[in-house]
Formats: structure tokens, sequence, C-alpha cells
């Protein structure tokens, strides 16, 4: 799946325009990549832990010439999945269903509506068709 794609199943889900759903992720990618550029970790519970690894420097090949090489010490990014989504991967428990609260509408009392309503003004009978002359009934 893309980002396209989940986009399209995100806002399916709420019910929100595909624009919203794409500022809000691109919102959440933001915030969690500053958080990890600063050191911190973003737990959101149930799914797993972005977090920033410390990789230590150490001697690689270079594939063409098999000449060694030193690959310096860098700082990656990482995640762990939580207990929940290793569950469901797994199929030891079931992905729950999306419910998702919608607004509700402000209602008005029935009785308030009809006393609100001014009443109909009386119309005119609808005026019957005229005969033809030529025309009989038989």
């Amino acid at each position: 799946m893309n980002r396209a794609e989940l986009v399209e199943q995100v806002a399916g889900a709420t019910g929100q325009p595909k624009s919203e759903v794409s500022r809000t992720l691109s919102a959440l990618i933001h915030t969690v990549t500053g958080a990890l550029s600063k050191g911190d970790k973003v737990t959101l519970v149930g799914f797993g832990t972005f977090e920033r690894r410390m990789r230590k420097a150490r001697t690689g090949r270079n594939p063409r010439t098999l000449a060694p090489l030193k690959i310096a010490a860098a700082k990656v990014p990482a995640f762990r999945a939580g207990k929940e989504l290793k569950d469901i991967v797994n199929g030891r428990a079931k992905q729950p269903s999306l419910t998702l609260a919608k607004p509700a509408k402000a209602t008005k009392p029935a009785a308030k509506k009809a006393a609100a309503k001014p009443a109909k003004k009386a119309t005119k009978p609808a005026a019957k068709k005229p005969v033809k002359k030529g025309a009989k009934k038989r």
C-alpha cells in the first residue's frame, strides 16, 4: 500500500475528504520525524514505538573490489511493533472493527417544530379542464 492508497482507505473509513486526510498524515509524519531527530521516542499504545538507535562504526567490503571500507557510526530510525499489532499480524487476534463517532445532529422536539411553522394559506381549487366542443361521450 502506498501513500495515496492509505489516504483513500482512511478517507473512506472516516468520511473526511482526501485532502484533509492527506494533511493529517503529513502532520503525523512531520511530528514523528521531528521527535526522532531530537532523540525522543514516539509510542502508540497497541501499535508500536518509533525510536532512534545508534549504529556502531564497522568495517564493510566493496562488492566489486572486495577492498575493506570503514563505515561510520550513525543514528538510525527504528520501529518496534507492539503486542497488539504482533498478535493481529500472527493471527492470534482479530483486528477490531473501526467505529468512528459521527457528529450528532441537533434535533428539535416535534411539538416545537409544529408550533413554529405558520399555517398554510388557503389556495384556490384547481380549475377544471375545458371540454372540447367536438368530443362526444359514448
